[in-house]
């Protein structure tokens, strides 16, 4: 199976007949171009146009990150499954307000439901989140008097911030106190910790779409406008709570990742060098990580579980069988 490779150290990356070699101060080390779906580089690290030319050849997609752990872009080759239909008919249901709108409320739907999900497994653990839980099902209940796509994301992020205050209460950690969601810089600890998640799972989605005949130019939920990508935004939404959520919980918890991991840059907290791996080491470990699906009846693993939402996107785009969200059975 293609792994994911992760490039921390300065250097250079080039075509060595046909395999990736990574070139630094401590000397070279080759990857074998069959085993690697995709790069992701957080080092000083360039690139030359034959290397590029080799990914595009190879199906690999590039993703840069600053020094800060910032999502910076990707070197996304020729979409070698592209589809003209395909594009089309994204097309057209982002241009019928209808059609998209009942898209859109199906990712907030499903992402609700897994926040709740995740609720209710540690308040069964003792965690006291009733009236939190109460809360959320208040607010998601206003779903069904939604009318069009602002409203939809109002109410989810309402949800999201009652479900916010729920992790001061699932982590119990005085180094890690949530307090309110801060971006660009984070904060504190805990928000940095979303945001270079969040930042991880929307390149995984990335790559997901590559592999299918979808465009990742057009979502439904996020505005396709100027920016570059939409369509991973709007499924990264409904794994966010399962994955990269789940994984902050084991790390703090667990006490894998500590304070030391962190540093203050860009007036706000930032994971060093070091916090980064330790993150991206569990990251992964949960992409990899098999569950029992009913419907396939065998194990499958939650990076194939993400392929399959954008399956389950492209039947409902051509009519073939309605959309329903991956929703977590704990």
């Amino acid at each position: 199976m293609k792994k994911t490779v992760y490039i921390f150290t300065d250097g250079e990356l080039k075509r060595k007949d046909n395999t990736i070699c990574l070139e630094t101060s401590n000397g070279k080390k080759y990857l074998p171009v069959e085993n690697v779906a995709e790069i992701l580089v957080f080092g000083e690290v360039t690139v030359n146009k034959r290397f590029l030319e080799f990914l595009t050849q190879s199906e690999i997609i590039l993703h840069f990150f600053n020094r800060y752990g910032y999502y910076v872009g990707s070197f996304y080759p020729r979409e070698h499954l592209n589809s003209g239909y395909m594009i089309l008919k994204q097309a057209e249901f982002y241009l019928d307000k209808e059609k998209r709108f009942v898209l859109a409320k199906k990712f907030v739907w499903g992402a609700i439901e897994n926040i709740k999900k995740v609720l209710t497994y540690y308040q069964n653990r003792g965690k006291n989140l009733e009236e939190i839980i109460d809360k959320v099902n208040s607010i998601s209940d206003g779903l069904v008097r939604c009318r069009n796509v602002d409203e939809l994301m109002a109410i989810e992020g309402n949800v999201r911030e009652q479900y916010y205050h729920a992790f001061d209460r699932i982590l119990n950690k005085e180094h890690f106190i949530f307090e309110a969601r801060t971006k660009r810089p984070p904060k504190n600890r805990l928000n940095a910790l979303i945001s270079f998640g969040n930042s991880l799972l929307y390149t995984t989605c990335l790559s997901e779409i590559y592999r299918t005949h979808l465009d990742p130019r057009i979502g439904f939920l996020h505005t396709t406008n100027f920016r570059r990508f939409s369509l991973n935004l709007d499924v990264a939404e409904i794994f966010k709570p399962i994955i990269v959520d789940r994984v902050i919980f084991n790390l703090v918890n667990k006490s894998i990742i500590k304070s030391q991991h962190f540093e203050s840059k860009l007036d706000g907290i930032v994971l060093n060098e070091k916090g980064k791996q330790v993150f991206i080491k569990e990251f992964d470990e949960k992409l990899k990580t098999t569950l029992y699906h009913k419907r396939l009846k065998r194990k499958i693993s939650y990076r194939s579980l993400i392929r399959l939402e954008l399956y389950k996107i492209e039947k409902h785009l051509m009519g073939d069988e309605e959309y329903k969200p991956f929703i977590s059975e704990w």
